[in-house]
């Protein structure tokens, strides 16, 4: 089978190992984890792009490595061949491997912050995206510096831990190791990261079943959406997530 996977590059680890491994001839074009910083009208109308960029004579099905998203797959539309999605509200599903299990590790461990080697290197916005992102119009986006440099030292501290540390709310940082880590560089990043927060650290082993599902198969209709040519994704407000509705003409 030939198939397009569309995916959000804090997966490029995992699916590139996926891929290289599938029994399925797998083509992929991995997107800016910045789409998620713009809005979920601007992300959708750029995974819509990227779909429509498939050559679709030579791809039997369209593949996205994302969940919900806040809503950023919402209408987007499946053409002449079939978009497969998985149902999660967000990344951390996939790397959890499962709904139930990052559910139930979120449940014993509220206000917990995730990391995963995706998240370390790419988890940043830039370029056109950083200057799009509601982050930046809202200077959220600022180092302390600049915050000193524009408002002077008496205010930067106060905006600083206002706008700035997405990361005030937490108690615990939690680095998601995948079996694909090349060396320990990334768990010695993520533990420096969580002594600087002052935030309790811990490790917790992923699980690649649900990106192997996506890839190669078989895909349960419970963990899975499968959007027909001419129907789009749908929030439903269930435990399914999403829906295949017939798209407008």
């Amino acid at each position: 089978m030939r198939l397009t996977l569309i995916s959000c590059e804090v997966f490029t680890r995992e699916l590139c190992e996926t891929a290289a491994r599938s029994p399925h001839q797998v083509n992929l074009l991995f997107l800016p984890k910045g789409l998620h910083d713009i809005g979920c009208s601007g992300m959708r109308e750029r995974l819509q792009a990227a779909v429509d960029s498939v050559d679709e004579s030579l791809c039997d099905m369209i593949l996205l490595g994302y969940g919900l998203c806040n809503n950023g797959i919402v209408g987007l539309t499946a053409r002449g061949v079939p978009l497969v999605v998985p149902r999660a509200h967000d990344c951390m599903t996939l790397f959890f491997g499962s709904r139930e299990r990052y559910e139930e590790y979120f449940r014993k461990n509220p206000g917990t912050y995730f990391l995963t080697t995706g998240w370390i290197e790419r988890g940043e916005a830039t370029g056109d995206l950083r200057q799009l992102s509601i982050q930046h119009a809202s200077g959220m986006d600022m180092t302390y510096g600049e915050l000193v440099e524009k408002y002077g030292e008496d205010n930067a501290q106060y905006l600083y831990d206002q706008l700035c540390d997405q990361t005030k709310h937490y108690r615990r940082l939690t680095f998601i190791t995948m079996g694909l880590e090349p060396d320990g560089t990334f768990l010695a990043t993520a533990r420096k990261r969580a002594e600087e927060k002052g935030l309790a650290f811990s490790t917790e082993r992923g699980n690649l079943r649900l990106m192997r599902a996506l890839v190669n198969g078989p895909r349960d209709p419970g963990e899975f959406l499968t959007v027909p040519p001419g129907f789009r994704i749908a929030a439903d407000y269930t435990n399914d997530l999403i829906r295949a509705e017939k798209a407008e003409p």
